[in-house]
């Protein structure tokens, strides 16, 4: 799936010291996918980081339209336990 980024996913990425690179790859391979509100899709994946020294969650919100996912924003937490959805 190809990531499409909104101005707004692209200054917080920015902000937060998050790359495109780390958004595309978790887009086309998540760990996890989480239906929201508003029809968003919430894909997310556990890595290292090596900025911060520690295992973070990466998030990105977004909506899925055809081949396309639509980048609204995304940020990283080291709150792993509080967003990881525990297998059914």
């Amino acid at each position: 799936m190809k990531a499409v980024f909104s101005q707004h996913a692209l200054f917080e990425m920015k902000r937060r010291k998050i790359t495109k690179s780390m958004v595309t790859n978790l887009v086309k391979a998540p760990q996890q996918e989480i239906r929201s509100r508003k029809e968003r899709l919430v894909v997310q994946g556990k890595y290292f980081d090596r900025l911060e020294n520690r295992n973070m969650l990466l998030r990105v919100i977004g909506k899925v339209s055809g081949k396309k996912f639509f980048v609204i924003t995304c940020y990283k937490t080291s709150k792993i336990k509080k967003y990881w959805q525990k297998e059914r």
